[in-house]
C-alpha cells in the first residue's frame, strides 16, 4: 500500500485551535466484517486490533471528568469489540448520548442477532453507511450482496422505531464512488428518501454526504491510478474559507484502540498524534488528558484537511455548509 502522508505533510492549510470538546470519538478496533475501497481505516475481517477493558474504563472516566456529552463509537465494526455493549450501557448511565457508526450488515453476523434490539433499548443513535441507494453501486464498492443485507437491516431498524421515533435517530452516510466531491447533501437526501421509501418502505432521519479522504486505502488507490495529484487539486480548488470555523476537529477528540489521542479520525489513520511536550511516549493518552485541558491547543493540519473544507464541507456529521 502506498503511504500518502509524505504527499500531504507540506501544507498551507490555515492554522486552527480546539474549542471545548463536545464529542469523544472512539475507535474500538479495526476488525470488520467488510473491506470497503473508501475505508480510511483499512478495516477488515483479518484485522485483530481491539480496545481492551482497561482502556474502555478510561474512556468512561474521561467522559465524566471532562463532562463530554457525546460518545461516538466507530471502527472497523465497533460492535465486534467484546466490550461494546457494556461500554454503551455504562455511557448511557452516565448521561452520554451514544452514536454507533454501523455498517448495517453487522446485524446479521453470528452473535449479533439481537443487536438492533439492544441499540433501540439503549436509545443509541445509528449512523449507518450506505454509499449509494442503487444496488450495483453499493455492491461494487462494498461487496456482493451488501445492498440487499443493508436494506433488510434498515427495515429491521425501522420496525423498532428508528427513523420514525425522534428518540431513535437513524442517519445514512454517502461516499462518492471515486475521486470526486459529493453532490449537494440536501438534494441527495431527497433522492435517498424518495427511492428507499418508494422501493422498500424505508424511512431515515437524515443523510450525511462525506468526501473521500486521500489517505489509507482510498489514497493508495489514487496513487496507483495516477489520480492523487488531480484529486488534491480538486479539493484545494474547492476550498471554502468559511468552512474552517466549523470543521469537526475543533470540538472533537479522536481516540485509537490503544487509548492515544488525535485531532480527528483521519489524523489517527495517518499517525499524526496529539502531542504535548513531556507527556508519556511523547504523545497524549486518555490518562494524560485526565490531568490537563485540551481547549485552545493547536490542531495538527496537513493537506488532507482540504477534504473537510472543499465545497459544502465534510465532517462526521455531513456537510458543513
Amino acid at each position: 500500500m502506498h503511504a500518502t502522508l509524505p504527499l500531504l505533510k507540506a501544507t498551507d492549510f490555515p492554522a486552527i485551535r480546539r474549542r471545548a470538546v463536545e464529542t469523544l470519538q472512539v475507535n474500538l478496533g479495526y476488525t470488520c466484517n467488510q473491506s470497503c475501497l473508501h475505508c480510511h481505516v483499512n478495516a477488515g475481517p483479518n484485522r485483530r486490533e481491539q480496545m481492551d477493558r482497561a482502556t474502555i474504563d478510561m474512556v468512561l472516566d474521561v467522559l465524566v471528568a471532562k463532562d463530554i456529552r457525546t460518545l461516538d463509537l466507530t471502527g472497523g465494526a465497533p460492535e465486534l469489540n467484546p466490550h461494546f455493549r457494556d461500554l454503551v450501557r455504562q455511557a448511557r448511565r452516565r448521561g452520554a448520548h451514544v452514536i454507533d457508526r454501523c455498517n448495517l450488515t453487522i446485524l446479521f453476523e453470528p452473535g449479533q442477532e439481537d443487536l438492533a434490539e439492544f441499540l433501540a433499548e439503549q436509545q443509541v443513535e445509528v449512523v449507518a453507511s450506505l454509499p449509494c441507494y442503487l444496488e450495483d453501486n453499493v455492491d461494487r464498492q462494498r461487496g456482493a450482496g451488501v445492498f440487499e443485507k443493508s436494506v433488510r437491516a434498515l427495515q429491521k431498524l425501522n420496525a423498532l422505531g428508528y427513523g420514525r421515533d425522534e428518540r431513535l435517530p437513524m442517519s445514512l452516510v454517502y461516499n462518492p464512488q471515486g475521486p470526486v466531491l459529493p453532490p449537494d447533501q440536501v438534494a441527495l437526501q431527497a433522492d435517498y428518501r424518495r427511492f428507499l421509501g418508494e422501493r422498500f418502505g424505508i424511512v431515515i432521519t437524515r443523510l450525511y454526504a462525506l468526501a473521500n479522504m486521500p489517505i489509507a486505502r482510498f489514497g493508495s488507490t489514487l496513487v496507483s491510478k495516477g489520480q492523487f495529484r488531480d484529486y488534491m487539486g480538486r479539493l484545494r480548488a474547492a476550498h471554502r474559507p468559511e468552512n474552517v470555523g466549523h470543521v469537526m476537529c475543533r470540538s472533537l477528540v479522536s481516540v485509537d484502540w490503544q487509548g492515544f489521542l488525535y485531532d480527528c479520525d483521519f489524523n489517527q489513520m495517518l499517525g499524526l498524534h496529539l502531542h504535548e511536550t513531556g507527556q508519556r511516549h511523547g504523545r497524549l493518552h486518555l490518562e494524560d488528558w485526565l490531568e490537563m485541558d485540551l481547549e485552545g491547543n493547536p490542531i495538527i493540519v496537513a493537506d488532507h484537511c482540504y477534504g473537510c473544507t472543499a465545497g459544502q464541507g465534510s465532517s462526521c456529521r455531513g456537510a458543513l455548509a
